[in-house]
């Protein structure tokens, strides 16, 4: 099956081809869904001009040679299309979208290699806030692209190396290996660094030690590096406690921090220098990349290797653009990193291009992940003006979750069951539901409500629907009757899933998980009107309409549990 809209397009574009010349075969036809129609091409007014003709002559020409067309198309106003489509034609399309197991998802043909980098927490500190987004967002775009065929590589780029690890090592040194893993593990970074931080800045002998185990750290000194693993796997533990909790796919082999690209810095230094991309700017290693200027509209410098020889950010993202191009073979890289680093972004693209190490036939795109705010506008922080840790945020919408459910009945496993799955599923689609780049407010009262656009309210239509099933006395994919659109709330339902499959190609395309939120809102809403005028298992709903209607909400479950599924949303059987 194929979106309407897809197909109206190419019938379109034959029909200009026959009427007007194959010129005007890759025009766009301009469809958009119409509340005087199934849908509305506006092509004849912006083509009435080129070809010195009236727009309602250039429609009526157009409707001309669309005689075959299955459905009515009526030129309305100064030369609007309005497109119907014949309900046998969405009957048809719907039956075989039911029958086919990935509902009108194809594959991309050849499938590609996407790196995709997202998460990146810093192991000095407790993952906070900051990282949710990226963490949801990159995760649901690796869900879709192998839903899709392609092969991704999830790479959690840790901030796990640089001068903070000196200071981290002797503290804990001081307190001990089993206290300090202890304390890491239940999720205290932010303390263990505040501790450390603390006794750097007061304590002369601690510093001058941080500072020397700094050099050894970088040496590869043996018994430094197993200190810096004590320290790392500890961390990375809790780590996995919180990805667990959100259900993402990140996994210990999707680890590639700042540590794995510190042998590579030093010849990512020599290779730009030896090509000429780099030179020497005030005792600094710099690529300067055409069209970036500062303020004083001097050339904008990508500092390489700092002056004092230390390297930097970019030189490990210089250092990690070649890897992933190189060694992994990417087809396309997504950085999915907040807005704020725009720029920085936008030079190391800029820099790696210049170096050919990025070449044409690879796409590189900054995912920009937009602020999270609190009620009052500003940076989501707790009253005392720290970063929420993402665990206590986390806990909070699964407490809020049960609170929700809790004069229901369920028994105590059930209860928590659910209460994860609904309070997981309020954090993350609230962070979808908006453009990745957009701020957006964080309200757990709203995020929680099992009404407007809300995980949980998404949720509760797939409950909906399990539950017609149970009193039908079968299960979803039992129901097999045809599919018949016989009232207008089961027509404009099975006429909205029919774009599911193109919808989920476009979303992957463009990294807009949004509009797959938009899609399946769209869907849960229209499944309640048809669940209001179209009785399927109430008494006096003779067997044959019953059956239809049970097929179709079958295919409507399909599609938002798939949907939901690529979004990492949960969907419990049981509201």
């Amino acid at each position: 099956m194929t979106d309407p809209q897809i197909v109206l397009t190419e019938r379109v574009q034959q029909a200009l081809a026959r009427a007007f010349g194959p010129e005007h075969a890759d025009a766009d036809p301009l469809i958009r869904p119409s509340q005087f129609a199934d849908f509305q091409a506006n092509v004849a007014m912006s083509l009435a001009k080129r070809l010195r003709r009236s727009p309602r002559e250039v429609a009526e020409a157009i409707r001309a040679e669309l005689s075959d067309f299955p459905g009515t198309i009526e030129v309305s106003g100064p030369g609007f299309l309005n497109i119907t489509l014949a309900d046998s034609f969405i009957e048809s399309e719907a039956r075989r979208m039911l029958a086919d197991p990935r509902l009108g998802v194809g594959t991309i043909t050849p499938s590609q290699t996407i790196v995709i980098d997202y998460s990146a927490p810093n192991a000095a500190k407790e993952m906070h806030v900051g990282h949710l987004r990226t963490t949801i967002v990159g995760d649901s775009l690796a869900r879709l692209h192998e839903h899709l065929g392609n092969t991704v590589i999830r790479q959690n780029h840790l901030g796990d190396w640089g001068t903070p690890f000196g200071m981290l090592i002797e503290h804990l040194l001081d307190i001990g290996e089993q206290a300090a893993v202890a304390q890491l593990e239940a999720g205290q970074g932010t303390e263990f660094y505040q501790a450390a931080r603390s006794k750097f800045d007061s304590d002369e002998d601690f510093k001058t030690r941080a500072r020397a185990r700094v050099s050894t750290l970088q040496s590869g000194d043996p018994d430094t590096l197993r200190l810096w693993h004590v320290f790392m796997d500890a961390t990375v533990r809790f780590f996995n406690k919180v990805y667990d909790l959100l259900g993402v796919t990140l996994t210990d082999t999707d680890i590639a921090g700042e540590s794995m690209y510190n042998p590579m810095l030093q010849k990512t230094c020599d290779d730009l220098a030896a090509s000429g991309t780099a030179e020497m700017s005030e005792g600094a290693l710099c690529v300067f990349p055409p069209g970036f200027t500062g303020s004083d509209d001097k050339p904008l410098p990508l500092i390489i290797r700092k002056s004092d020889g230390g390297y930097g950010y970019a030189t490990t993202d210089m250092a990690a653009i070649r890897y992933r191009v190189h060694d992994l073979k990417a087809d396309r890289i997504l950085y999915v990193v907040g807005n704020e680093q725009a720029l920085h972004f936008q030079m190391v693209f800029a820099a790696a291009r210049l170096a050919g190490w990025l070449p044409d036939t690879v796409e590189a795109e900054h995912v920009r992940i937009g602020m999270m705010l609190g009620k009052d506008g500003r940076r989501f922080k707790t009253r005392s003006g720290e970063s929420v840790k993402l665990m206590d945020l986390l806990q909070e919408a699964v407490d809020r979750a049960a609170r929700l459910i809790e004069d229901r009945g369920y028994d105590e496993a059930l209860k928590r069951e659910i209460a994860h799955a609904v309070g997981m599923a309020a954090v993350k689609y609230a962070d979808l539901s908006v453009s990745h780049d957009s701020e957006y407010v964080f309200d757990l009262d709203r995020m929680v409500a099992t009404t407007g656009n809300t995980g949980p309210y998404m949720q509760y239509a797939t409950a909906r629907i399990r539950s017609i099933f149970r009193k039908a006395g079968i299960e979803p994919g039992e129901a097999n009757a045809p599919i018949v659109l016989a009232a207008p709330a089961e027509r404009a339902l099975g006429l909205h899933l029919l774009g599911f499959g193109e919808l989920v190609a476009q979303v992957t395309a463009a990294s807009e998980p949004h509009r797959l939120c938009a899609f399946l809102f769209q869907t849960a809403s229209l499944l309640s009107t048809f669940y209001e005028e179209c009785p399927v298992v109430k008494e006096g709903v003779d067997p044959e309409t019953r059956d239809q209607r049970l097929a179709l909400c079958a295919l409507t479950l399909r599609v938002l549990e798939t949907g939901l599924d690529l979004l990492g949303v949960p969907v419990p059987e049981r509201m």
